[in-house]
Formats: structure tokens, C-alpha cells, sequence
């Protein structure tokens, strides 16, 4: 494989002029490697372009990139390039094979003060820390963290709590994170599409924190007669989420609510994730938080692409996520 730098700028493809390049931006379509992984539907359908124009575009893009068949040992090779963040707990580090990984969309599910609202403030601190200590951070190249907050359990006295325990400083930690409050499902979507931007930008975005990903979908769209309207909305979403993750490197962290299954009888058999086989699919790695005894909390793996299902057991403490 060339080691030739592959360009990025839309401008360097063939036929891409300002106009179209202004267009593209416009919906979310930033460099050569967006645009070789949308899709021809999308271009005529958001942008405007003709149906053969935009395949014209995707094709030059992916050849450009040298998108297309390879080998498992080239992805083998691709892959060297996921980094993980801690946790800040062994165990659970180890359950998910070192930590949460960039990516990939993780998704942790589980009824109220189950831990994932906690597990998220945890990883907007600890990816601002030194690769060294289990962050992505190095000595040049400070990182940053985005915190879409759709239920308003976002607090950043605890972020600072949780910095000072890691000795980070607060404030820069808190700089570091960029946080909005989502009131409808129409400004989640636009939030994450504008996340590209602010990597073009410069800021060295490497988490997406959603807490959650289902709250306003559940909300908006009730009954079963809109629920098709519903999983397509969000199968888009997560589309978008995946195309991030894997252009830029980005670890997505998503919390979800639980409903309740009849059927069931104990422990995750009485509650299911909302989101049906739409987001399961989507997701990654798929956790199931509950409570334990005396403050500690049990994840369950249950869903990952090549690790098994098991648990571990961690305590959430004044300072954070920590191994019991």
C-alpha cells in the first residue's frame, strides 16, 4: 500500500468546484473521505446533484482514497490505528478488551442510577488523559470531548470532581468539553453533523458523548403508526455517528433507556433497550448496567464483535469510576 498523503479537500476532486464544495459542507460533507462514504441517495437527495453526477463524485472519491476490496491483513493493519480510553476501572476495562474504543459506537443501557450518565462524565475527563494514563492525549495535541445532553443530567461540578481526583486541571478540563443541551430530535441530528466542522476547524475532537441517544425519538414519535418514520430518523442518525467514528478516530459513547419486557423474569430478561433491531444493529459493543450490592454496579457485555459475553463488577466513588 502507497504511503502517498491522500488529499482530503473536496476542492482537489475532479469536477468539485466552490459551489459544489459549498454544498457539500452544507450538509455535512467536509473532506474526499465524507464523501466516499455517502451515499448517491443522499447527494441528490440533500445536495441537489444528479443522480449520475453523484455517483461520478462518490466513485472518484473512493478510488482517491483507495476505497475498495483489499485484504484482511490490510484491515488487520488498519486496525493498529483504534486507540482506547479508559474507564477508569480494570475490570471493566478488561470486559470490553481495554477499554472503550475509538471507532466504534458503544451503547450502555440500564434502568435510572444505573451508572451511564456517570460512565459518560468519566470518559470526557479521562480521554483528556496522557496516552500513557489511558487518555489520547499527547504532550502536543490536547483532545477534546463532545457532550450531547438530551435529558439535562449533565453536571460539570462532577467533571470537575472527577479531573481533580485525576489531577487534570478543572477549568482546562471543562474548556476541553464541548456541551449541548438537545431539545428535539431535528437538533440532535444537526449537532452531529456539524461535529466534522469543528474537527476541520482544528479541535481535536476524539469522544462523542449521547446521554441518550433514544430519549427524544421516544418521545416524538409515539404509537406504532409513526414508528417506521421513527427507526429510519434514527438509522440515519447512527449512520451518521459511524461515518464520524470511523473518518476521524472518534470513540462514540451513547447511553439508552430500558423498557420493560413481560416476559422476563430476572436481571436483564425483565427490561430491553429501546431503539429495537435498528440501533442493535448499529452498535458496537452493547452493555447492560445494573445495580449491585453496597454502591458497586455489574456490566454485562453482551453484544461485541469479538469478545465474549461476561461481566465485571465496578463501584462509582466520589472521584469516579473505580474498581471495587
Amino acid at each position: 500500500m502507497s504511503n502517498e498523503k491522500v488529499p482530503t479537500n473536496l476542492e482537489d476532486l475532479p469536477g468539485v468546484g466552490p459551489k459544489t464544495a459549498k454544498k457539500l459542507r452544507e450538509v455535512g460533507i467536509y473532506s474526499i473521505q465524507d464523501l466516499a462514504m455517502s451515499s448517491v441517495h443522499e447527494l441528490v437527495e440533500k445536495v441537489g446533484l444528479g443522480e449520475e453526477t453523484a455517483k461520478k463524485l462518490i466513485e472518484m472519491a473512493e478510488e482517491m482514497i483507495g476505497k475498495g476490496l483489499s485484504t484482511a491483513y490490510d484491515f488487520y493493519q488498519a486496525r493498529k490505528n483504534v486507540e482506547k480510553i479508559t474507564t477508569g476501572s480494570h475490570a471493566l476495562d478488561d470486559l470490553l478488551g481495554g477499554g472503550i474504543e475509538t471507532q466504534a459506537l458503544i451503547e450502555c443501557f440500564g434502568e435510572f442510577g444505573s451508572g451511564k450518565t456517570q460512565l459518560g462524565h468519566q470518559l470526557a475527563v479521562n480521554v483528556q488523559l496522557p496516552k500513557e494514563m489511558g487518555g489520547l492525549a499527547t504532550p502536543d495535541s490536547p483532545v477534546k470531548a463532545v457532550y450531547i445532553d438530551t435529558e439535562g443530567t449533565f453536571r460539570p461540578e462532577r467533571i470537575e470532581q472527577m479531573a481533580k481526583a485525576l489531577n487534570l486541571n478543572p477549568e482546562e478540563t471543562l474548556k476541553n468539553i464541548f456541551y449541548i443541551k438537545v431539545f428535539n430530535t431535528d437538533y440532535q441530528v444537526r449537532v452531529v453533523r456539524k461535529i466534522p466542522h469543528l474537527i476541520h476547524e482544528g479541535h481535536n475532537i476524539r469522544l462523542i458523548v449521547i446521554d441518550s441517544i433514544t430519549a427524544h425519538f421516544r418521545a416524538e414519535y409515539v404509537g406504532r403508526g409513526v414508528l417506521a418514520e421513527r427507526q429510519q430518523k434514527l438509522n440515519q442518525h447512527l449512520r451518521d455517528l459511524l461515518k464520524i467514528a470511523s473518518i476521524y478516530n472518534v470513540a462514540v459513547y451513547v447511553t439508552n433507556q430500558v423498557m420493560a419486557k413481560p416476559e422476563g423474569f430476572f436481571g436483564l430478561d425483565l427490561v430491553q433497550a429501546v431503539g429495537g433491531h435498528v440501533l442493535a444493529h448499529a452498535i458496537t459493543y452493547r452493555i447492560f448496567l445494573r445495580k449491585g450490592k453496597e454502591k458497586t454496579r455489574i456490566a454485562r457485555l453482551i453484544d461485541a464483535p469479538h469478545l465474549p459475553e461476561r461481566e465485571a463488577i465496578f463501584r462509582i466513588s466520589d472521584e469516579g469510576i473505580r474498581d471495587v
